[in-house]
């Protein structure tokens, strides 16, 4: 799969409000905005308008994920996922609060799915994600400096978050070198002759004039 962030938040609401909130079921363009853009069991926290939902719902139509429902007053919206890519209900609940919550535990997942699905015990909520990760749909994330535990999160996305390497750091830029000091070149050595010459008069100079006041 190969959906882009906003077709999966899309979808992820889709899936969620239908278990949530069935008697508002299908959604109005409006109430699916209000969905992806919940500040509640929401990771990322994001800011969709219309036009971009309405974008991301025309290309899972393509991808017959969604259609369009009839309504009386307004245009609502239904997602397909149970023919597009069947799954069972447990499969189904953490996948959903992985496309709206992002890669989590396995705790994190059992307590995040009660609405959906409750599971039993941990075991469950793994059972789930091992079938998913067995059609390529999931898979458990190498744990990262810091974590206490592993992550599990969904591969539906072209984008789906890559374990990176920490960035390296930028090395030390070298000391810059200290300007060179610079020191005028010695005199020609006929110049150096030559003040040494005038001085050696101006003195001979001042020998004579001095022989001349102790004479008067």
């Amino acid at each position: 799969m190969d959906l882009s962030s906003v077709e999966i938040r899309v979808l992820g609401c889709l899936l969620e409000k239908q278990r949530t909130t069935p008697d508002v079921y299908p959604l109005t363009l409006n109430a699916l905005r209000a969905a992806c853009n919940q500040t509640t069991n929401r990771d990322p926290i994001v800011s969709y308008d219309e036009p971009t939902i309405r974008d991301a719902l025309t290309r899972l139509g393509h991808r017959r994920m969604t259609r369009l429902a009839s309504a009386s007053r307004s245009v609502k919206y239904r997602h397909l996922l149970d023919e597009a890519l069947p799954m069972t209900e447990p499969e189904r609940a953490v996948m959903t609060v992985m496309m709206l919550r992002g890669p989590q535990t396995l705790g994190e997942l059992k307590q995040r799915t009660d609405r959906l699905h409750p599971f039993a015990d941990l075991d469950g909520v793994r059972d789930a994600l091992d079938s998913l990760a067995e059609r390529g749909l999931a898979e458990l994330m190498e744990r990262r400096p810091g974590q206490k535990e592993q992550r599990y999160r969904e591969l539906l996305g072209a984008d789906a978050e890559e374990e990176t390497a920490p960035a390296p750091t930028p090395a030390a830029a070298p000391a810059a070198a200290p300007p060179p000091s610079f020191s005028p070149p010695p005199p020609p050595a006929d110049d150096r002759v030559d003040r040494l010459e005038r001085e050696v008069a101006a003195l001979r100079e001042e020998l004579r004039a001095l022989r001349e006041e102790l004479g008067a």
